[in-house]
């Protein structure tokens, strides 16, 4: 097992029920969540090492986010206390075709206002072997696109993995504004979690054609990727399928060794709870990365931690190794007894 640092903003999620208008609503279920620590908590699902760094206010909406990532041996070492606000976001709940909805009520918050960095960096990267980062962090203010990448720079230095997951949310920065971050944050990245999107609409890869000879288009725009970023060992994503809100099929695939490969697919219907999806992905795969497994077992097992958190309630992955290891070998709804 590892140990593994992730920082980002921990926000509280205010969410409709399915079929409720956000103007309309008359109450929330309400959970936190963020994609760092969605990570961290897979992770730690799994047994690894695992230390949240990020910001929160000193009331009791920050103590409740404290003992929530303790409640899933998170460690909050590096939670810092101070700042105005918690960050917030509203989702309303999507329904058969009709997507679901995010506006963010983050501004100001505790985390999104740092301007220097914080944290002991000495200590809080020793005996690291992974730091997750994401795009989302960059996206907060002008001094973060600069602090993430002070960061990544200063793990890279210790000798820590460097595992990013770009993450792109239109509604945090303009694509020109990410373009520009993201390029000057990939040649220090060991692990990346980027997909067909990312390559062509980011990196400006152009579009896969049919005259390439290539069967799998994933496999032209990991080529190409690595192809400008050589120092990248592994890039993951996962394909989509969309037939409703509630039915989808998903699959995972990643390039690693210069190869490509690619899990089953799995029918999620219905699904419970898409958001954290692709960071149950990410924690999977890191699980997989940090016990040496073959690429093959880390993308399948990656792939079935994301499909399971679609399974259930609010933003974090909620099942250990031999969960998703029973989930694997079933391939059903069996009942276990």
């Amino acid at each position: 097992m590892g140990k593994i640092v992730t920082l980002g903003e921990v926000m509280m999620r205010l969410s409709t029920n399915p079929g409720e208008r956000l103007a309309h609503a008359q109450q929330f279920d309400v959970c936190y969540g963020g994609g760092e620590a969605n990570v961290a908590i897979s992770l730690a699902n799994y047994g690894h090492e695992v230390v949240f760094a990020s910001k929160v206010p000193n009331n009791a909406l920050g103590q409740s986010v404290k003992k929530f990532l303790n409640s899933y041996g998170v460690s909050t070492t590096n939670l810092l206390f101070g700042g105005k606000r918690l960050g917030l976001y509203y989702m309303e709940a999507g329904v058969a075709k009709r997507s679901a909805d995010v506006i963010y009520d983050r501004l100001g918050s505790s985390f999104a206002a740092i301007t220097e960095i914080e944290w002991d960096l000495e200590a809080l990267f020793e005996g690291v072997d992974v730091f997750h980062i994401s795009g989302i962090t960059s996206a907060l203010s002008k001094e973060w696109q600069k602090r993430t990448i002070d960061l990544i720079k200063f793990a890279k230095n210790t000798g820590v993995k460097i595992s990013f997951d770009i993450n792109y949310r239109s509604k945090l920065w303009s694509l020109e504004e990410a373009q520009e971050t993201i390029r000057k944050i990939l040649p220090y990245v060991d692990y990346c979690s980027a997909g067909e999107l990312d390559a062509r609409y980011l990196l400006n890869i152009p579009k896969c054609s049919e005259n390439k000879g290539i069967k799998n288009e994933m496999i032209y725009y990991y080529q190409e990727m690595q192809g400008m970023f050589p120092n990248i060992e592994v890039f993951y994503s996962t394909k989509r399928a969309i037939y409703s809100v509630t039915e989808n099929d998903l699959t995972g695939n990643i390039w690693m060794d210069k190869k490509y490969y690619e899990s089953d697919c799995h029918h999620i219907n219905p699904i419970v709870d898409r958001i954290g999806g692709g960071d149950a992905f990410s924690g999977g795969v890191l699980h997989g990365l940090l016990c040496q497994n073959d690429p093959q077992t880390i993308i399948n097992f990656a792939t079935a931690a994301s499909a399971l958190k679609h399974t259930v309630l609010g933003d974090c992955n909620q099942f250990s190794v031999s969960e998703v290891n029973d989930f694997l070998d079933s391939g059903s709804g069996k009942i276990k007894r």
